[in-house]
């Protein structure tokens, strides 16, 4: 069968749908309708594909399906009121959400955090980057055509730090479990001493999760030399995170704001260097066992201490008129909350900086030229929650 004969195959598939298009210079063309239902896109997004054969001509990402009116309800909820809300933008990384939204407020009424508070937020938030990578290694073998043994095994390893969260917050996902000032909760000491032993035995599991996929044929075939971002666009569209440093750019914001304590930590920011979609894998891989060392070393120097401000106000809470706007690095990029306060005891004005949606704005220059099973493996590389971006 002919490759126009084999996508026209693709009607018959829920959530697809394909049109001819007459092109004077190339023929017929095929308009293909990704979603937004398709299992293999990622959640609720539409991805509106025009294919040469089987080469991608024009992509046209489409999102919005899960709109909730995060920002609008932000304004008209108490600053606290809106944290349970954060856990739900990218709700893989409920944790790091959390610190971000606090820091933001933090900044805006000028909340002191305990010393214990800032190493608590740095382990919890590099366990959930070991979390979200883990899972993104196991979803793109997923998309490149493996068997579910992979994803599996990541799956594997993500159920034993969402038993962390659960024990530490009651909750696997929506852990609600930053504060303004500090933490919820402090852990108890069984609750640190599984948490080391889960750190280290994770190297383990990654060089045997390496030894099974990095170095595949098929894998590398599959990666190498597709859905290559150059770094000036990268920097232009205001990519961040593993999508940027997979292109060269050496960023991150734990080393270029130093927030928390991190600047107490040795680690590197590994870069990559051609910007394709094994690069972007390769880059995970490498933050994670980072974020090993940063672990080892934040649980061995745990100070004692209170794990939030004596004076913290967080029911309540009426910050002076200003602005303000907090950042971390979260685990897809750089996630920010910009706020401002007229004195009341809502944001005026309340905005989400997503990394997932920003990130996503370069998908049709990565995927120009390639083929529409490569547009597939090229969307899983960027690493999208849809509740993020649709907010």
């Amino acid at each position: 069968m002919s490759a126009a004969g084999e996508l026209a195959g693709l009607s018959a598939a829920p959530g697809t749908t394909v049109r001819a298009v007459n092109d004077p210079f190339h023929g017929d063309l095929l308009e293909v309708s990704m979603g937004p239902h398709h299992p293999s896109t990622h959640g609720v997004f539409r991805m509106m594909v025009t294919l040469d054969g089987e080469t991608v001509v024009k992509l046209k990402p489409v999102f919005g399906y899960l709109h909730r009116n995060h920002e609008k309800l932000g304004e008209n909820t108490t600053y606290l009121g809106s944290m349970p809300y954060t856990d739900r933008l990218d709700y893989l990384n409920s944790m790091t959400n959390n610190w971000a939204y606090a820091l933001a407020v933090e900044k805006l009424s000028g909340q002191p955090v305990p010393e214990r508070a800032e190493y608590l937020r740095i382990i919890l938030a590099e366990l959930t980057r070991l979390l979200n990578h883990t899972c993104l290694a196991g979803f793109l073998l997923q998309d490149t055509g493996c068997s579910g043994t992979p994803l599996m095994y990541a799956f594997r390893e993500r159920e034993h730090i969402l038993d962390l969260f659960e024990a530490l917050s009651g909750s696997r996902m929506m852990c609600n479990y930053q504060r303004f000032g500090g933490c919820r909760v402090d852990p108890t000491p069984g609750w640190l001493a599984a948490a080391a032993r889960l750190v280290d035995g994770y190297g383990r599991f990654l060089d045997e999760y390496e030894a099974l996929i990095t170095g595949n044929e098929i894998l590398m075939a599959r990666t190498q030399g597709v859905g290559v971002l150059q770094p000036d666009l990268a920097v232009n569209a205001g990519a961040t995170g593993p999508m940027l440093r997979a292109c060269g750019v050496d960023y991150d914001l734990r080393k270029v704001d130093g927030y928390g304590f991190y600047p107490r930590f040795e680690f590197r920011v590994p870069l990559g260097d051609h910007g394709d979609t094994y690069d972007r894998y390769m880059i995970r891989v490498l933050e994670m066992r980072e974020s090993i060392r940063i672990l080892q070393q934040a649980l061995r120097d745990l100070p004692a201490g209170p794990i939030i401000d004596a004076k913290a106000k967080n029911r309540g809470l009426r910050p002076k008129a200003g602005e303000a706007y907090g950042r971390i690095e979260g685990p897809k990029g750089e996630i920010g909350f910009y706020l401002i306060s007229d004195g009341g005891p809502n944001p005026y004005r309340y905005r989400v900086r997503p990394p997932s949606f920003i990130n996503l704005t370069v998908l049709e220059d990565m995927c120009l030229g390639q083929t529409v099973a490569d547009a597939v493996v090229i969307l899983g590389s960027v690493d999208i929650v849809l509740g993020e971006v649709d907010r």
